[in-house]
């Protein structure tokens, strides 16, 4: 059985693209690509500051990547905000604590940074209210450029725009 503890995080920027890519692929499949998330980002690099790595030796195990995203709010102006994700575990090592470790360290990090009151994400409310306190109570008149469950857009943070407007690339 895997230990977290024994896990080494490092910044994602010291690992090869393509083992990312690799990763990527395993934990969600190939077809990620087609995510509204991916929308969302834009061509965006991921910010080297909040993205990291866990290695077993060598070996990338597991990932979070961090991106620029904007709010465009319909009364006008803009929001700069954080997109948290995806946190990707290698299949094998799923349900040991690594995605919540590398949850915890991005989150340091964007507090460490002056951006964690501006987080944001799509995923599972259950997980992400109950360990990191991302709800979707200010999400609700947001628009996607694509389909979202609404229950599964997350927001964190004091300077998380309550209104109406569009999320996408910074």
């Amino acid at each position: 059985m895997p230990d977290a503890a024994i896990i080494d995080l490092a910044p994602l920027s010291a690992v090869a693209p393509t083992a990312i890519e690799t990763l990527l692929d395993r934990a969600f499949g190939p077809d990620r690509r087609e995510r509204t998330a991916y929308r969302v980002r834009g061509d965006a690099a991921p910010i080297p500051a909040l993205s990291f790595a866990a290695l077993e030796g060598n070996t990338l195990v597991g990932s979070v990547q961090c991106w620029p995203v904007r709010f465009r709010a319909d009364t006008g102006g803009e929001v700069p905000m954080i997109m948290v994700g995806p946190v990707a575990v290698a299949p094998e090592r799923q349900r040991y604590g690594l995605g919540r470790k590398l949850m915890e360290r991005a989150l340091t990090a964007a507090e460490s940074h002056g951006c964690a009151d501006r987080l944001m994400l799509i995923g599972d409310p259950e997980y992400y209210d109950r360990f990191f306190g991302f709800t979707a109570a200010r999400t609700g008149a947001w628009r996607l450029p694509g389909p979202v469950e609404r229950r599964r857009l997350l927001a964190r943070g004091a300077n998380v725009p309550d209104g109406a407007g569009e999320l996408g690339p910074a």
